[in-house]
């Protein structure tokens, strides 16, 4: 339903076209697109405005270690790597001179760092895969399309089984005290 609010008629538009969809069960035969990629929407740095987001708060929002401690992600260490890049320069030379280094921003688990080069003149793109929480947003979102992300070796990564079992255990409980 999100593309129909791109639209001439707008936020009206969006709503009416998503009540008719809701009506019929979603069964129209078209799809609308929401047009470019998202690696094509990023505006370069220049163009933009820095947003000072609030410090994490310990009990709503929690800092970026935290929640990937949360996520139980667990990589081998003498596994092949799952992040490699298409061509080592693109991320200096292109993304953090044109984009200000999006990959340290758009990933939510922290795994691309710009770090100063031993040199003490420029920076590097560091990859701290072992953090990766395998959400896909690098191979999404990198506006060059440079990141190459592939599935990591079997048994790594988030720990999705101890999230369903919480959540079985929660809905569980739920229902025996309903039942009760």
């Amino acid at each position: 339903m999100r593309p129909s609010f791109h639209n001439p008629l707008g936020l009206y538009g969006g709503i009416a076209y998503s009540g008719f969809s809701t009506f019929i069960g979603g069964r129209e035969p078209w799809t609308f697109k929401h047009g470019d990629p998202d690696h094509k929407r990023l505006k370069p740095a220049k163009e933009c405005t820095p947003i000072d987001y609030p410090k994490p708060d310990g009990k709503i929002s929690f800092d970026l270690l935290t929640s990937v401690a949360l996520t139980g992600t667990n990589h081998e260490g003498d596994q092949p790597p799952h992040l490699t890049l298409k061509d080592d320069t693109v991320p200096v030379k292109t993304n953090l001179t044109t984009y200000d280094g999006p990959e340290g921003r758009f990933c939510p688990a922290g795994v691309y760092e710009f770090v100063p080069l031993e040199s003490g003149e420029g920076q590097r793109l560091q990859i701290n895969a072992q953090n990766c929480i395998h959400c896909k947003t690098c191979d999404i979102k990198d506006p060059t399309q440079n990141i190459n992300w592939v599935v990591p070796e079997g048994g790594g990564g988030p720990a999705y089984n101890g999230i369903s079992n919480r959540s079985n255990k929660l809905f569980c409980n739920a229902r025996n005290v309903a039942d009760q």
